[in-house]
């Protein structure tokens, strides 16, 4: 019986799949314009930042767009199908769960953020207008 439970779940996750990433491009919001020189600055403060990501969690959906709304060039890392990235956020946050946002400080310290409305609030703070 699990294993009709987790094939009929992996089927609706596939059905689902392309209206998610389609929904997710009609409706990201056009990003905030900066001058070319601000935009380098942001950019610059970005290579310090990457997002552990699923590609259709709805939790990651909602950073992203928010990163969009921002103009933010964060890297993404993709959690799901790449074992190397999904090592790195087991070892580095302690466990599997995304949305994560990895945050390189200036004397090399790397702190871990979890919880989209936690990464949301932290970009608004630190690159919001």
């Amino acid at each position: 019986m699990r294993i009709v439970i987790r094939y009929f779940f992996r089927l609706v996750r596939l059905i689902l799949t392309p209206f998610m990433l389609i929904g997710e491009k009609l409706t990201t919001p056009k990003g905030v314009e900066r001058s070319e020189q601000e935009q380098q600055q942001v950019a610059a403060a970005c290579r310090q930042l990457a997002l552990y990501q699923f590609k259709t969690c709805p939790f990651c959906i909602k950073v992203r767009k928010h990163m969009a709304s921002l103009s933010l060039p964060i890297e993404t890392r993709d959690a799901q199908h790449n074992a190397t990235h999904r090592q790195e956020l087991e070892q580095g946050g302690g466990r599997v769960k995304v949305p994560c946002l990895r945050i390189t400080k200036d004397d090399g310290s790397v702190e871990w953020l979890y919880e989209s409305d936690d990464i949301n609030a932290y970009l608004s703070q630190r690159f919001g207008q």
